[in-house]
This record gives C-alpha cells, sequence and structure tokens, in this order.
C-alpha cells in the first residue's frame, strides 16, 4: 500500500511539472516599454533614460523591473559652456529634487499596472521596481538617493488597485 500512495505522489509530481506553465516573455516585455513610455512622459523636459527599463521573471519571487535614470540635464560640460558654475549645480539639484515625487508616483503606477497585467505572475509573489539615480561627480547629491526600490506582493497591490486597502498599506519602498 505504501508503494502506491509513492506511485501516486510520484505521478502527480511528474504531471505538474509537465503541465507547468511557461512564463510568457512578452508580458514582460510589453512592461518594460509601459515604464519607459511612463518615464519620458514625467514632464516637459524629458527625464533622460539612461538604460532602458529590464524585466526579469524569478519563479518563485516574482517579476524584478530595473531602470536607470537622470531627474534632469544640464551639467555636462560641452564646447559652448565648458565650465559648470556654481549657480548650475544648484538649478540641476532643485530641479532633480522637485521631480523626485513624480518618479516615486510613476513607480507606484508601475507597480499597479505590473499587478494588473502579469497574469503568469502568481497572487503570492513579488511586484518590484527598482531606480538607480545617475549624477555627475561634481554634483550636489544631499537629499537625493542613489536607488529607489518599491516592492509589493502581486494579491496586495490588486487590493490596492481596487481600492481596498491603501497604496501604502501594499507597497513597501526604500531608499539606498
Amino acid at each position: 500500500m505504501k508503494r502506491f500512495f509513492l506511485f501516486l505522489a510520484l505521478a502527480a509530481s511528474i504531471w505538474t511539472a509537465a503541465t507547468a506553465r511557461p512564463f510568457k516573455l512578452a508580458a514582460l516585455t510589453a512592461m518594460e516599454r509601459s515604464f519607459d513610455q511612463r518615464l519620458e512622459r514625467l514632464s516637459d523636459d524629458p527625464y533622460l533614460l539612461v538604460g532602458l527599463t529590464r524585466g526579469v521573471y524569478l519563479e518563485g519571487y516574482g517579476a524584478v523591473f530595473t531602470a536607470e535614470v537622470s531627474l534632469a540635464n544640464g551639467l555636462a560640460p560641452n564646447p559652448f559652456r565648458p565650465a559648470i558654475t556654481k549657480e548650475d549645480i544648484i538649478r540641476v539639484h532643485a530641479k532633480k529634487l522637485e521631480r523626485l515625487p513624480a518618479l516615486r508616483q510613476c513607480m507606484r503606477d508601475m507597480l499597479l499596472a505590473a499587478a494588473a497585467s502579469l497574469d503568469d505572475v502568481p497572487a503570492g509573489e513579488q511586484i518590484v521596481v527598482g531606480v538607480s539615480l545617475l549624477y555627475r561627480p561634481e554634483e550636489d547629491r544631499s537629499g537625493m538617493p542613489g536607488q529607489i526600490l518599491m516592492q509589493g506582493a502581486k494579491a496586495r497591490l490588486l487590493e490596492a488597485k481596487l481600492g481596498r486597502i491603501s497604496l501604502e498599506q501594499a507597497v513597501k519602498s526604500r531608499d539606498y
């Protein structure tokens, strides 16, 4: 009798492995493009998307998206302005501080959109968005993070999208 149950358990595990759905890469690619477009539309003077968004699905964990962004241009020396002034540094720093809340909101929106769109991600797994911020060596980085990471369980994000819980309850955010 033990052998019979052992055989049933083995057959069930083989059948489960054979019928497991592969994750659809096209869904990740669509979310990558969507996040790039969201970042580019954040202002009239678009953020410099340094590296295109990349997404990866980690089985048993969830979907992770990363991007590299500069919140403002203006400190690169060029033939028309060979020297960077203190005023330039102050102006760019102020612009970056001003744009930081919009970037954070864009990341939250991306989490909600990914949770709603990525059907192959199980409800208990995570959706993660990480943005690395680009700085030039001469910049004032005071009050600015180097990286922002936001994540939430897919089920909680969907509850927030439906208004059942607050977004703050669904999203864990950390600056580095």
